[in-house]
């Protein structure tokens, strides 16, 4: 079975991954009568089959081990995933890297109007990440039009940008004042 394709049988028949193989009998049975193309109010002939492979692969204990090894693999995806959504850390933490890349390429345009491009070694050097790990963040700043990435494939910022990365001084700058204040 291919992760990309992964079906969650149990979460299709709405099961425990502990459900004993009656359980499993008597939910698909419900579950086909409701789906069976037959069923003139309620026939789904895609759920059905879904629902048939599902029965087919959890009925038999040979299939069922496959199957479930495939689950907790997963499943593990999965729940890495609902941690990384759920800690709110890592959106500040984008945040955060993309006013830094973006005071850094303000700099660079700031220095040399003609040649304001940064190139991804630079970029790594100076951020301290790999490219790889920046990827996210420049994407979403080209795709907002803050950066742009030159013929020659270096990164630069776009009036857009100055003006986003402008208007986030400011804010610091009167958050700063705000909080000074005794």
């Amino acid at each position: 079975m291919e992760e990309e394709s992964f079906v969650d049988y149990y979460e299709l028949l709405g099961l425990s991954p502990n459900a004993l193989s009656d359980t499993i009998e008597r939910v698909f049975r419900h579950l086909a009568r409701r789906f069976h193309p037959d069923n003139q109010a309620t026939a789904d002939r895609d759920k059905f089959d879904l629902l048939l492979k599902a029965y087919k692969a959890l009925r038999d204990p040979a299939k069922r081990a496959e199957y479930d090894v495939q689950y907790r693999k997963n499943a593990g995806v999965r729940t890495e995933l609902i941690e990384v959504a759920s800690d709110g850390g890592v959106v500040e933490q984008d945040v955060d890297i993309q006013n830094k890349l973006l005071s850094l390429f303000y700099a660079k345009r700031r220095i040399n109007v003609q040649d304001p491009g940064v190139s991804e070694y630079e970029l790594e050097r100076v951020s301290g990440y790999p490219v790889e790990f920046l990827a996210f963040n420049l994407w979403y700043m080209r795709e907002k039009r803050w950066i742009l990435k030159t013929e020659n494939g270096m990164y630069a910022i776009t009036a857009d940008g100055v003006d986003r990365a402008t208007s986030e001084s400011r804010t610091k700058a009167t958050n700063k004042l705000l909080t000074d204040q005794s």
